[in-house]
């Protein structure tokens, strides 16, 4: 089964990077996007003769994986992919599976396993490395059990590690390169300068930017709509923030949005949202007040996927009931990103036809009968932030850290009633105004104050109090999928801690989640 190509290899120099289902392919496809190279993630079932004919790709590279090269009906890539004439670099299992498919030897063991942090020491001066090796040695990411045990014809060794006397092997006459180690790791440190200069000696010329984009992405809307109308579940968040924006760039007020308030929004934040976008922005928006609907449902409920449920379920009753009074409304937009995409692909078992739908508008698409607009598929969550700003939107809403579709409702562990989600509002805001003012607040990936379901005892002036307890959460992380707490200073929990209990009437003590995920979740429920 054949992968789609998106239309924008027919308009940017394209680097093709074969899946073999490393965990951390994304991260090469992110460090060529930092380069202003456009790439695109292809398992390797799907990648075919036809398909490099529609990418025309002016390099390719094989990502790692976990599989061996040894064992029979391991993944290989098409020979094509060796005679497009183009600079190639495998990288892990991908060096592996070059050396097998081009005349080398792989074997298993001999203690030459390497995982972790190793040191890789140059031999031969080669263009790809340039820039390596001037303080000696260079720290590398290895992550392998089998080896390279003899090069293909034509390779010659550049760079050796203890456990890898091949860590960096090429053929320069041909432009086919391969390492090891993982150059797209932050434990890689100089492997940016790997990937610059394989890029440069391919021939790019760095043209993927968000400026270029922003243009080609109004006309592909335009060309996909016509005269149709969309509608957009605008949630607040950055995504579905700047797919809105982008389309209403692109077809004005045949957009309308729909915002469902469902009572479970942070401090001032339905009127930031609709201040924002029907103000500022001038885009249709329809503002559902549906708090009473939302919280009456939540009464009594304790169980955090039952809530869930509930929440799920009234979104999608009330978009649909303010989009069934939208006219002529031909199109549903998304802010899938491409993530989504290469997440939805099954690496086992092809391609998958199903892409994910927004976390709020799971379902919709069926339910409804719309065709899908989704301008951000070929984008990462950077290159939106990037976009939003091209597109107009103020830095202090792009930097926005991520909220839950569900709200306020998973960081109220237990029963939810109006006065806890009112003392959660004004600890939280207490909380971020705290990061704000002291420059924190772009170094944390999310920050959220959680309101406990339990009362403690408590001294204020020379009376008892028995209020609810208060638990920070602040964590950094790279996608979400790992996380570690961030590192306060004792000075700024004691000072937010003493502002919170001071200004909030309900609590009478502050935690410190120092929870690392896994085994913790970032939210409580």
């Amino acid at each position: 089964m054949t992968a789609p190509a998106s239309p924008l290899a027919a308009r940017h120099d394209c680097l093709l990077v074969v899946d073999f289902g490393s965990q951390v392919t994304q991260l090469i496809a992110r460090r060529l996007r930092e380069l202003n190279i456009y790439c695109e993630i292809h398992p390797f079932q799907a990648v075919d003769a036809a398909l490099l004919a529609r990418l025309a790709p002016k390099a390719v590279i094989l990502s790692g994986g976990p599989a061996s090269v040894i064992d029979a009906g391991s993944p290989r890539p098409p020979a094509e992919v060796f005679d497009l004439g183009v600079p190639v670099l495998g990288i892990c299992y991908g060096q592996q599976v070059m050396m097998q498919m081009l005349g080398g030897e792989v074997v298993r063991g001999d203690g030459t396993a390497e995982f972790g942090r190793a040191f890789v020491t140059g031999s031969e001066p080669l263009d790809i490395l340039d820039g390596w090796f001037d303080g000696g040695r260079e720290q590398v990411w290895m992550s392998h059990g089998d080896h390279v045990a003899r090069l293909a014809p034509g390779f010659g060794v550049y760079a050796t590690s203890p456990g890898a006397p091949f860590a960096v092997v090429a053929d320069p006459s041909r432009h086919f390169y391969a390492v090891q180690f993982h150059p797209e790791v932050h434990h890689t440190p100089n492997g940016r300068r790997l990937y610059e200069n394989f890029v440069r000696l391919a021939g790019f010329t760095g043209d993927w930017t968000m400026g270029a984009f922003r243009d080609e992405a109004i006309q592909r809307i335009r060309d996909q709509v016509g005269d149709a109308k969309v509608i957009c579940a605008l949630s607040g968040g950055v995504d579905s923030s700047v797919a809105a924006v982008l389309i209403h760039e692109a077809i004005g007020d045949q957009l309308t949005c729909v915002f469902v308030d469902h009572g479970l929004m942070r401090l001032n934040e339905a009127e930031e949202v609709v201040g924002m976008f029907r103000d500022h922005m001038n885009l249709p928006l329809i503002h559902a007040q549906e708090q009473d609907l939302f919280l009456g449902a939540l009464d009594g409920v304790s169980d955090p996927e039952t809530k869930r449920k509930i929440i799920g379920k009234l979104f999608i009753d009330v978009f649909q009931k303010h989009a069934d009074e939208i006219e002529g409304a031909a199109f549903l937009a998304q802010g899938t990103l491409y993530p989504d995409v290469i997440e939805s692909v099954s690496f086992s078992g092809g391609p998958s036809v199903t892409i994910k739908s927004h976390h709020n508008v799971g379902g919709l698409p069926e339910k409804m009968g719309l065709k899908l607009v989704e301008p951000l598929r070929e984008l990462f969550k950077d290159e939106v932030r990037a976009l939003g700003r091209e597109l107009g939107l103020p830095d202090k809403f792009i930097g926005r850290h991520p909220f839950p579709g569900p709200g306020l409702a998973i960081r109220c562990p237990g029963e939810i009633t109006r006065e806890k989600l009112d003392i959660l509002r004004r600890a939280d805001a207490v909380y971020i105004d705290q990061i704000r003012r002291h420059g924190l607040y772009d170094e944390i990936w999310q920050a959220f104050a959680a309101i406990l379901p339990v009362r403690t005892v408590g001294v204020m002036g020379d009376g008892r109090t028995y209020d609810y307890a208060c638990s920070l959460r602040a964590v950094t992380s790279v996608d979400g999928m790992t996380a570690d707490y961030y590192p306060f200073s004792h000075e700024f929990l004691g000072e937010t801690a003493t502002r919170i209990i001071n200004e909030v009437r309900g609590i009478n003590r502050v935690m410190y989640d120092v929870t690392s995920k896994p085994p913790g979740t970032i939210e409580y429920e």
